[in-house]
């Protein structure tokens, strides 16, 4: 008997709208404008009471008007990281000129939108009122307003995407693993459009209390715009942030069948584990090479090919520098000749949405062939020795770009982006 079948034919997937809302900006257009200027979007916390707490700063989202995205009645059934996704997820469309109601779509419109974390804030909030007040004063929304599947699943109630619909909970890895299980979907011709990306918003006292009893945040009190410094021998630690950013995939043959603006194409998706610690990345590199190998391998990309990198890069004296490592292991030689910078040291590093807006930031790269840097990059440690565009946006001629995301549990994420080409 012949068990063999013949492969089926994949179809490309470009990106024709972002949209996105960080603490650089509430656009995609302000956030890649103030990254290429080296803007800091950290600062001090202005949600909460921060005298007790080691660490009082954290990239948060300034002025974000969520009356422009979700009627006044359905806004206390949201916690703010679907506020967030809801806001990305209408730019994003309006963006990509597809309209905000893809009902006529049926089945072949989906939504995958990644949150590390989703609404903790909601959970202390619930919490306190159920020591305080007794079981009857928890909110009939409560549940359905803090889980992380949630912020896809009312972005997909609101523009009526009926196909796929769930969240990657993956840590720091969820926004890549998000856009790169979404465009396996319309590869394998299951989808023609997706909504794709991350959102999470847990700047609140348990996280920030969390996070610093871990010893994982930077305590650079006395000047909080200079705390995000990767690969600087004077880092001590990440600093949160929060946002969302989402991308509109598309199959090629629907994109172009349409007319759309093309902005780049999915190339490369790679993932694997570290199987080593739980919040430790192994030493050598290995888990997040091998994720940059299958995201080459997946793309039919050589090493040589990859202009620029944007990397985790966040901050933490260990992670750093094991991501160097693993960027050597891959690119050889090559890792000396293109060019790795940090958005982190901008943003912060937003969790579960942190390699959906770098991976907005990658399309931009793209389009406006412009790499952004790496600010308060002042002395380099010593085994990082790369080319991290320090504190200055440069031109450069892209056409292939990497974006790395690691998460705890030692999961790894890779995306490829490329200029298109017909």
């Amino acid at each position: 008997m012949n068990l063999h079948r013949p492969a089926k034919p994949q179809h490309r997937v470009v990106v024709t709208g972002v949209g996105a809302v960080t603490p650089l900006g509430l656009s995609i257009e302000e956030s890649w404008k103030n990254a290429l200027e080296g803007k800091s979007g950290i600062a001090n916390i202005t949600r909460f009471d921060t005298s007790a707490y080691d660490v009082k700063f954290a990239g948060e989202v300034k002025g974000f008007n969520s009356d422009l995205y979700i009627e006044k009645k359905e806004q206390k059934k949201m916690e703010l990281f679907i506020h967030f996704a809801m806001g990305a997820a209408k730019m994003a469309l309006e963006n990509a000129n597809l309209g905000t109601d893809l009902s006529g779509y049926g089945p072949r419109a989906g939504v995958i939108i990644g949150a590390g974390i989703g609404g903790l804030s909601g959970i202390e909030e619930q919490h306190s009122k159920l020591l305080e007040r007794g079981p009857g004063r928890v909110s009939p929304f409560f549940i359905p307003s803090v889980i992380s599947n949630l912020a896809a699943g009312q972005v997909s109630i609101k523009h009526k995407a009926m196909g796929v619909n769930y969240s990657v909970t993956s840590a720091c890895a969820s926004g890549v693993h998000s856009i790169g299980e979404a465009a396996n979907y319309i590869r394998n011709g299951h989808c023609d459009v997706m909504i794709a990306g991350g959102a999470e918003a847990t700047i609140c006292p348990t996280a920030m209390a969390g996070f610093a009893s871990m010893k994982a945040l930077s305590t650079r009190n006395e000047a909080p715009e200079k705390a995000s410094r990767p690969w600087d021998k004077d880092r001590d630690g990440f600093v949160l942030g929060e946002g969302s950013a989402i991308l509109i995939l598309e199959s090629l043959e629907h994109a172009l069948k349409r007319k759309a603006r093309i902005l780049c194409e999915v190339t490369g998706y790679g993932s694997s584990a570290d199987a080593f610690h739980m919040t430790s990345p192994t030493p050598g590199g290995e888990g997040a090479a091998y994720a940059m190998e299958m995201a080459l391998r997946d793309a039919e990309l050589s090493p040589t090919d990859i202009n620029y990198i944007n990397a985790h890069g966040t901050s933490t004296p260990v992670g750093d520098g094991i991501e160097v490592t693993a960027i050597k292991k891959i690119f050889g030689d090559h890792a000396k000749k293109l060019v790795v910078s940090s958005t982190k040291s901008m943003t912060g590093h937003a969790l579960g949405a942190a390699g959906a807006i770098e991976s907005a930031f990658c399309v931009m790269a793209l389009v406006d062939q412009m790499i952004p840097p790496t600010i308060n990059l002042e002395q380099p440690d010593d085994d990082c020795d790369l080319d991290f565009a320090p504190n200055k946006a440069r031109k450069s001629e892209l056409n292939h770009v990497l974006n790395n995301s690691f998460g705890f549990g030692g999961t790894n994420s890779c995306l490829i982006l490329s200029k298109f080409k017909q």
